[in-house]
């Protein structure tokens, strides 16, 4: 457990693509293509499950609160974990994992960015 004032909060994205998948495996992929489009998806706790209609692609996408010494490991360990957890269940085969992180509480902290409030010297910044 990690202490919640210093949590942080990051999405994380896990590319792959699929590989040697059976002919159940991929007709139970095509018949949920359309449930599964990324225009439809979200950064969610549980994850987030798209793939492309050619059945060859995939990505998961994660919000991802962790706080320790180091979140950004913690949060790609999850991200990974995660995902293959999920892929060995359901039986899909994967190759060429890749994780990506965007630390969204630097973001929120980031005047620049839209987040935190602008003092009187950071006007230049408007």
């Amino acid at each position: 457990m990690h202490d919640g004032s210093n949590e942080r909060v990051f999405r994380v994205t896990v590319r792959g693509r699929f590989l040697d998948l059976t002919a159940k495996a991929r007709s139970y992929l095509v018949g949920g293509v359309d449930e599964h489009d990324i225009m439809k998806s979200g950064y969610t706790g549980e994850g987030t499950f798209t793939y492309d209609k050619r059945i060859d692609f995939f990505n998961f996408r994660y919000e991802v609160r962790v706080g320790g010494d180091d979140p950004e490991t913690a949060a790609h360990v999850h991200g990974l974990v995660e995902t293959e957890g999920f892929l060995n269940t359901m039986g899909f085969g994967f190759r060429d994992l890749k994780v990506t992180l965007v630390d969204m509480s630097a973001m929120w902290a980031d005047p620049r960015l839209g987040g935190g409030s602008l003092s009187a010297s950071d006007s230049s910044l408007l």
